[in-house]
């Protein structure tokens, strides 16, 4: 065996051309999983603390709404800024609801929201505003900065990607 028929072994080990498709296969399921149904989310930002904190790591499953409505409560991954931007935040409101903060209380159809995941005192205050047809009201869990640092509020429902998984 020659010196190059010796390196052309090393580098390139001899494979069945069965283990190639399979390699191959694995790949572009691979690809299509975590490209397309289960996205994988470095999280970046304190928008969503303490559910969620900076630098974690968590899955948005695009097919939670296939066959299911946005309830109150999910926290869902939504494309605010074309489509390379996506942000995680929780459902407050649902289409035809009003949504108002109060010194920091959040408000729907006129009864104080329990919730029991805000850790952070808040001093937000916000007119009423009824949520329009084919949209949510969202908002980050860490509501202890001004408001006008924060992005929230009313968001089409076809620009959620999906749910968080944990």
């Amino acid at each position: 065996m020659n010196l190059k028929e010796k390196i052309r072994g090393f580098l390139l080990p001899s494979m069945s051309k069965g283990f190639a498709l399979r390699l191959v296969g694995v790949g572009l399921i691979a690809w299509i999983f975590f490209g397309y149904i289960c996205i994988p989310l470095h999280i970046r930002g304190k928008s969503m603390e303490p559910t969620y904190h900076d630098g974690s790591f968590n899955f948005c499953w695009r097919p939670g709404y296939f066959f299911a409505k946005p309830q109150r409560f999910d926290v869902v991954g939504v494309k605010f800024a074309g489509n390379r931007v996506m942000l995680l935040k929780r459902i407050v409101a649902l289409a035809g609801e009003t949504v108002e903060f109060r010194n920091g209380k959040l408000w729907v159809n006129g009864a104080l929201l329990n919730e029991p995941y805000l850790q952070y005192p808040s001093d937000w205050s916000l007119p009423q505003r009824r949520v329009k047809p084919n949209k949510i009201y969202v908002v980050g869990d860490n509501r202890s900065t001004a408001i006008q640092g924060h992005q929230f509020g009313q968001a089409p429902i076809q620009r959620i990607v999906g749910k968080i998984l944990w």
